[in-house]
Formats: C-alpha cells, structure tokens, sequence
C-alpha cells in the first residue's frame, strides 16, 4: 500500500466531503495510479483544475503517483499569471458556445435569452453531450459531476447552485461573458438566431391583440417561432439588466 498527502484549494473544496476541505490528507492507494484517477477518485473532475505540483514541480494529468508524494492541485485560474508551470487546462474558448446536460433546462431558456449559443435537449445522452461538445467546440455545463470525468472532455464546468437566476449568474462570472450579452436574439425554444420579419408577411398567424398592439417582430431562422416585444419583455430585461456589463 502506498500512501499521499494532498489538498485541493479554493473553490475545489465544492466537492469534498467537509473533513477534507481546505486541509491536507493522507489518502492511500495499490498499484499504478495516474493523478488525473486519484483526484477523480477523490471526486473532483479534472475539467475543474488547472495546475498541479507534486514535491512542487508542476505535472500533467498522466504523472504516476509515486509513494509519499506531497500534492497540491488548483483550480482554473483567472486572475494571474501561472506561465512557468504546466497549465493543464487548456485556453478559453473565445467564442463562447455550450452544450447542457438534461438537469439545466431552464438555464438553458436562460442563456439562449441573453443570446448566448446553447444547445440543449431534455433526451441528450452523455456520449451525445460529449460529442457535441469536441465538434462544436462548446463548453459542458452540467450537474452531473461523472459527466466531467470523462477523459475526452476538455472544457467543462459543475454548475454550483440549483436557483435558474443563480446560476445564470454563476456561468457569467465564471466565463467572463458580460461583454458577450445579446439580448432576444435567439429563440428560446430551439436557439436559432432570430431575424426582423414584417408584420404583414405573417398577420395570419398573429393572435387579434397582438395585430392591433404591436407592429415589430422577429422569426426564428431555424423553428420559425414568431417573437414580438409584449409586455413579458419588460420582465425580462430586468434579468437581462442584472448581468449587463454598461
């Protein structure tokens, strides 16, 4: 039997058993182990760190634990410079697109409303997820914590929190995304661009309040889903303002 010491830092602790966190344990193991299976066997997805250092020198998530190794594993970092060492994450997707698990539909409804490129679908399997995710290059936001031990997954996030508005808050500040807000330009429902339409190319599909009331539109370019600016906007906009950066 051989036997390590680590501590994970900072927000890391999310996943550990309240013993572990913010403290250093022992943790003891047989045979061959790479750092990425000890530290998804302790339960943190190795989506969730960015730097690691054994008898601190930096590794990667192949390094073989040896007997006795002192660890200490960070989590992605945003606000300095690590160049010296080996960042085990890799760069931030610029353009920011996502794929979400089956728990997060209505954040889903949330982020395609504030215009950002979220697919989502109640019957998504998780090799579907993944999939998608490499394809399109999309970030996984999930609250399926075995989803980001996946190897093949490279960008990927544990959503915290379980209120919609909290965790929409929660993505944003995690993903820098305030400068990246479009408000109603996507449809909610299917997260197809919308597109200004005249009213008089579909006055027969308007309900009779909504023809005498309201004169600008938009159409979904994928679902053909017909928008307008009715009073449910003004709801909305509040949430929208709530996370504009001005």
């Amino acid at each position: 039997m051989k036997s390590i010491t680590i501590r994970f830092y900072e927000e890391l602790n999310d996943f550990l058993p309240p013993e572990k966190k913010k403290v250093r344990f022992n943790y003891e193991f047989s045979g061959r182990e790479s750092v990425k299976d000890l530290i998804e066997a302790i339960g943190v997805p190795h989506t969730e760190v960015d730097m690691i250092l054994v008898n601190r020198k930096s590794v990667n998530l192949n390094y073989l634990i040896q007997d006795k190794d002192d660890i200490s594993v960070y989590p992605v970092f945003e606000s300095f410079e690590i160049n010296n060492v080996q960042r085990l994450r890799p760069k931030p997707l610029r353009n920011p697109k996502f794929i979400l698990d089956v728990h997060l539909g209505k954040l889903a409804r949330y982020m395609r409303m504030l215009g950002f490129d979220t697919l989502y679908k109640n019957d998504y399997e998780d090799e579907v997820i993944v999939k998608l995710s490499l394809k399109d290059k999309r970030s996984i936001l999930t609250r399926d914590v075995g989803l980001l031990k996946r190897k093949a997954i490279t960008h990927g996030y544990y959503v915290r929190n379980t209120n919609t508005e909290k965790q929409i808050e929660e993505v944003i500040n995690r993903f820098q995304l305030e400068n990246h807000i479009k408000e109603f330009s996507r449809c909610i429902d299917c997260n197809g661009l919308l597109e200004s339409i005249e009213k008089e190319k579909i006055l027969e599909k308007l309900p009779p309040k909504v023809k005498k009331f309201y004169t600008k539109f938009f159409i979904c370019s994928n679902c053909s889903k017909i928008y307008w600016h009715g009073s449910h906007v003004e709801g909305m906009s509040k949430v929208v303002n709530k996370f504009k950066r001005t």
